[in-house]
């Protein structure tokens, strides 16, 4: 049984219940949970559920892929890319959105990124084609950029992007480097602490 269809099970009928339905798509939410949020929004003041509403209304109307990295932007750059106190001749070179948020958590790093948009699966029929690599090969010529740290997920899916992309940016003459192997084997950046992924960028090492 699908969690959409326990909800449907758990949740009462009506806007209830389809709230119910709604939340129980999200990532980690199961029906029960997904139950006891509907219930919260339901008891809580209509400021902060209208205010709920409000914020994920912005999210999906007002943020688009920014026009240099790929990570999330309100404008035509995203905060990052538009910051002159970033050092451009650095690109960290991530999977997805989220593992830009966990390496700024961390604060160390001062360079600017490159989103791929996720890593190449051939059994998914995911290869370069889908993912934003041209626009990295581009970002590298324009010989701006003095280094590419690849901070791809240590899993297979992820070393086997990270070989691709510094076998595409090798003629170019860039420094690759990699994360120091502070991250466990088949792991994600987002789940890594602050302190593995300091140890991770600061101890990087050259390909």
């Amino acid at each position: 049984m699908s969690a959409t269809t326990q909800a449907k099970t758990v949740g009462s009928t009506g806007a209830i219940g389809r709230l119910v339905e709604q939340l129980a798509k999200l990532p980690g939410i199961g029906p029960k949970t997904a139950e006891r949020l509907a219930h919260y929004l339901v008891r809580t003041s209509r400021e902060e559920a209208l205010a709920l509403a409000e914020a994920i209304r912005q999210v999906k109307e007002g943020l688009h892929p920014c026009r240099q990295c790929h990570n999330l932007a309100e404008d035509d750059l995203c905060a990052i890319c538009a910051d002159p106190r970033r050092d451009p001749s650095t690109i960290c070179v991530v999977e997805e959105v989220r593992d830009v948020a966990a390496l700024e958590k961390a604060g160390v790093y001062k360079g600017l990124y490159h989103v791929l948009g996720g890593h190449l699966s051939p059994l998914d029929n995911i290869g370069p084609e889908q993912l934003h690599v041209e626009s990295l090969l581009r970002r590298v010529q324009t010989g701006q950029v003095r280094e590419v740290i690849l901070a791809m997920n240590p899993n297979l899916e992820g070393e086997g992007t990270a070989l691709y992309i510094s076998q595409l940016l090798a003629p170019t003459g860039v420094r690759l480097t990699r994360l120091a192997r502070g991250l466990p084997a088949g792991s994600s950046l987002e789940m890594a602490s602050k302190d593995m992924l300091i140890d991770a960028l600061e101890g990087r090492r050259s390909i």
